[in-house]
């Protein structure tokens, strides 16, 4: 392991990469715990502690960190970025000029983050206005809320949290231009892990308020996290290997060709994109919830407060999702027929298939498979921590889909450090059969 690290230390391109990175984040931690001007911590520490704690406030509070509890400039994060990332992907299957952009290759794709970039800024301010009128509800938390003193107030709460959700996407591109993994993903990752301390602390608490009874309950939620984290590497993994033979040719006096390889196709090929697209959809309800009707007095406001994270309705929803966006992004991430020309191109077939369409419908039928399977585990281990809280009465902060959040990114970034070092030719990174 020393020796891995020593390899990875001495790739000076690698080496700075790590270190922009780390950089970024300590700028991200550092906006997490910047209080916006006008605003009462304390006032807003007290909301926290009387709400339910399975409802909007607390998701967004655990992916920022516990940013939003603290109204720092960082406290709406990088889901206006996600939100607007999940319309415009949508967008561009329904908008023939938006799907052009997307086949324009790297121009077009250009114009769609740019595109998105906007509509981000516009979710920030919408998400900010909200973000207000809440604080304003609460007795105390603004210290201006009415005349001239109260209106410069209510410019500058707005303003801060839009700029601060536009300097975090700004950090993020920054990561993933210059720095190791996707950017957006590792700010997520760094937001959740930072609320370790807390869950570990809520932990004790429990301890001491349960006694023996909890002497298993604890331990059966911490096997049940290490198992979710075993076997999402244990599928992510996973793959279906489809077999390519090549054929002969013969080019002058030599003979090219006639080897035999394979399409890896993986068992989740999405990654942790779809959880992160139904989590952003599923605390819509709460959301409006929230905003329109606080204390559920309305039939609209008691149907919504079945959405949280304690809710049959909530964890069946989240797997339905999962399914339905694990589909989705196959779908408008990976073409079959563009797979099956460059395979027609380059003289290799699937044997026992016709090259052309049926092999793009037989590349198509098992990603629909393979699909299918990746899919079916995300959603189980999404809503397994739910139903282990089911079964002991304990909810923490962290659940299912939040872990596997954290373990998708730190593979994702692990396969791009391992690239880096490959492409070096530097072995002592890769786990050796001896």
């Amino acid at each position: 392991m020393l020796k891995t690290f020593k390899n990875l230390w001495s790739i000076a391109d690698l080496r700075k990469k790590i270190i922009y990175t780390l950089l970024i984040l300590v700028v991200f931690r550092i906006g997490s715990v910047i209080t916006v001007p006008y605003l009462n911590t304390d006032s807003l520490q007290k909301m926290m502690g009387s709400s339910d704690g399975n409802n909007m406030i607390n998701y967004i509070d655990i992916i920022t960190g516990g940013a939003f509890s603290k109204a720092t400039i960082f406290a709406l994060s990088i889901s206006p970025y996600i939100t607007s990332s999940i319309i415009i992907q949508l967008l561009t299957v329904a908008i023939p000029s938006l799907e052009k952009l997307q086949k324009e290759g790297e121009e077009g794709r250009k114009v769609l983050n740019k595109i998105t970039r906007w509509s981000t800024v516009g979710l920030g301010i919408l998400q900010s206005l909200l973000y207000y009128r809440l604080l304003k509800s609460q007795s105390g938390a603004i210290a201006y809320t009415t005349g001239f003193y109260g209106a410069f107030a209510m410019i500058v709460i707005i303003l801060t949290f839009t700029a601060g959700t536009a300097l975090i996407m700004w950090l993020g591109e920054r990561i993933s231009e210059k720095g190791i993994g996707n950017g957006i993903s590792i700010i997520l990752f760094a937001g959740i892990v930072s609320r370790g301390p807390a869950v570990i602390k809520q932990l004790m608490q429990y301890a001491e308020l349960k006694g023996s009874e909890s002497y298993f309950k604890i331990p059966l939620v911490i096997v049940t996290f290490l198992a979710i984290m075993v076997f999402v590497v244990f599928v992510t993994g996973g793959e279906r290997k489809v077999p390519i033979q090549y054929g002969k040719r013969v080019i002058g006096r030599k003979m090219y060709g006639g080897q035999s390889s394979y399409i890896p196709i993986k068992l989740n090929m999405s990654g942790v994109m779809p959880i992160i697209f139904a989590n952003s959809i599923l605390v819509l309800p709460s959301t409006i919830q929230m905003f329109a009707d606080p204390n559920g007095t309305t039939w609209i406001g008691k149907v919504l407060r079945h959405f949280n994270y304690t809710s049959w309705i909530y964890a069946v929803a989240t797997f339905i999702l999962i399914i339905m966006f694990s589909y989705f992004y196959v779908s408008i991430s990976f073409n079959a027929m563009e797979m099956a020309n460059n395979l027609k191109k380059s003289n290799g077939a699937i044997p026992g298939i016709r090259a052309g369409k049926p092999t793009a419908d037989f590349i198509s039928k098992t990603m629909s498979h393979t699909t299918f399977v990746g899919a079916l585990f995300l959603g189980f281990m999404a809503i397994l921590p739910f139903l282990v809280g089911k079964g002991t009465g304990m909810q923490l902060g962290i659940g299912g889909t939040t872990i596997l959040i954290l373990i998708g990114v730190a593979l994702d970034t692990l396969k791009n450090i391992q690239s880096g070092m490959m492409m070096r030719n530097h072995k002592g990174f890769l786990l050796e059969k001896s």
